[in-house]
């Protein structure tokens, strides 16, 4: 089904996690295109110097707190937005985690990384998509992950997060053409962000914050669902998927005990 492109003149563009990494970068590159972005992180201090990054750019950056994992929060900030810059024509819903997990299942780590990874992600699309609907327009984006594509060592809440997250967006993609919204979905291999730093793996195919941007931000003028790259990357891991389960399970034990690798 053929929706239309939402342009900077349809309206303002929004994205969670936007203080730092995939989501600053992508709003950064937006301005660059001439969109007024609306931020959304739970330290204002951090989006109001995103939002300095971007003065003399041909659109601007403004900084609205808030917090994915409270509903409420996330009304008021969809509701503070659309009064204050117009309606919400490109929705990013970036924000996530990975924290490091303490023995063979850190319910804490888990329960933590769900409740932001795809519990907070469903908040926002729940309110963004309804106004949405009563409008019959708008562009909607979720940032996952190839580590959504199949289990990975070392990957157990990261990964079931991004997992959930490709099916929500997979099951609620029908709805969303009905309703004249362009929904798409964002499966990036690793990228050079402060989460990545933070992990002392090996990470192949590493792209630079700023270059992984420019393809989201590319992959919004297209028309295809998913959005996903490196795509030598993200083919290899597709096909792994495929092979039998015995096959899959051995290749990636020894993948992981060579390189040390955990989910991008």
């Amino acid at each position: 089904m053929s929706l239309p492109r939402m342009l900077p003149q349809d309206g303002v563009a929004w994205i969670t996690g936007g203080s730092s990494g995939i989501g600053e970068a992508v709003a950064l590159e937006l301005a660059r295109r001439g969109w007024t972005v609306a931020i959304t992180a739970r330290r204002l201090e951090l989006l109001e110097n995103v939002a300095q990054r971007a003065q003399g750019l041909p659109g601007r950056v403004v900084a609205h707190a808030g917090d994915v994992t409270d509903m409420g929060s996330m009304t008021a900030v969809i509701e503070g937005i659309e009064s204050i810059h117009g309606p919400i024509a490109l929705a990013f819903l970036n924000a996530g985690i990975a924290p490091a997990s303490k023995g063979l299942l850190d319910m804490g780590a888990f329960e933590q990384t769900i409740a932001v990874n795809l519990v907070g992600v469903a908040r926002g699309l729940s309110v963004v998509m309804e106004r949405m609907s009563a409008r019959g327009r708008g562009h909607i984006a979720v940032n996952a992950s190839i580590a959504g594509f199949g289990g990975l060592p070392g990957g157990s809440a990261y990964g079931v997060s991004k997992a959930a997250v490709i099916h929500l967006c997979e099951a609620l993609k029908f709805e969303c053409d009905r309703h004249g919204i362009r929904l798409q979905l964002v499966n990036p291999g690793w990228v050079d962000t402060p989460l990545s730093r933070s992990k002392s793996v090996a990470m192949p195919l590493i792209m630079p914050q700023e270059q992984a941007a420019r393809r989201i931000v590319d992959g919004f003028a297209r028309a295809g669902f998913e959005i996903t790259f490196p795509r030598r990357l993200s083919w290899l891991l597709k096909g792994v998927n495929l092979l039998p389960r015995p096959a899959y399970f051995w290749l990636l034990d020894q993948a992981g005990r060579r390189k040390g690798t955990t989910p991008p």
